[in-house]
């Protein structure tokens, strides 16, 4: 019954906030990089002018990798926005636009880690910063990895990991693992699928 109560709550707040007029005035691109374009959005909000900052990003996908073990496979990078290096999921950004997001992940997968797998599970969807980007990842599971060969990035130093769910858990509770669609992937993986190998 609870369940039933919140859920029409929310259906009710939902609807009263589709009453609150945001109207787009305006929208100017103010820089264009490699793999994101920020815009400065003028909206008008109950009646009030704002400025509001946009990021649109095309999109990338992940993989949480299972070996024959159960271990999970991480990679280790340098991350330039935190200047330090981070411990993640295998993941990328689609190579233009329309790409489908499974088939970035198996590039990704084997770019990244060295290995490929013949069959993806999607896991789970995430948008990353909802509050003025865009980024949507596609998040799937690879098991039954095949050893072939990294293909990185001239710029790229990726060093391969591979952690127990566990202690992966550990370190998201520690505050350790802060990226977040690792995190999240993690976790749901960790729901979907508790400790199985």
């Amino acid at each position: 019954m609870e369940k039933n109560k919140r859920t029409a709550e929310e259906a009710e707040a939902a609807k009263n906030l589709a009453d609150i007029p945001v109207k787009r005035v305006n929208r100017e691109l103010k820089y264009q990089g490699a793999i994101l374009k920020v815009y400065q959005d003028t909206v008008q909000v109950n009646g009030h002018e704002a400025k509001w900052d946009y990021i649109h990003h095309n999109g990338a996908a992940a993989v949480v990798a299972v070996t024959k073990e159960g271990k999970l496979l991480m990679v280790r990078q340098y991350r330039n926005a935190l200047d330090r290096y981070t411990l993640e999921i295998p993941a990328g950004a689609l190579d233009y636009p329309e790409e489908p997001k499974i088939e970035c992940a198996y590039r990704e997968l084997e770019e990244e880690t060295g290995f490929k797998t013949e069959h993806l599970e999607y896991l789970l969807s995430i948008n990353t910063t909802i509050a003025f980007c865009d980024e949507a990842i596609d998040v799937f599971v690879a098991r039954n990895l095949i050893p072939s060969k990294q293909h990185l990035d001239p710029d790229e130093n990726i060093q391969v990991e591979e952690w127990e769910l566990e202690d992966l858990l550990k370190l998201i509770y520690s505050g350790t693992i802060t990226d977040g669609k690792t995190a999240a992937s993690i976790l749901a993986y960790a729901v979907k699928y508790g400790c199985q190998k």
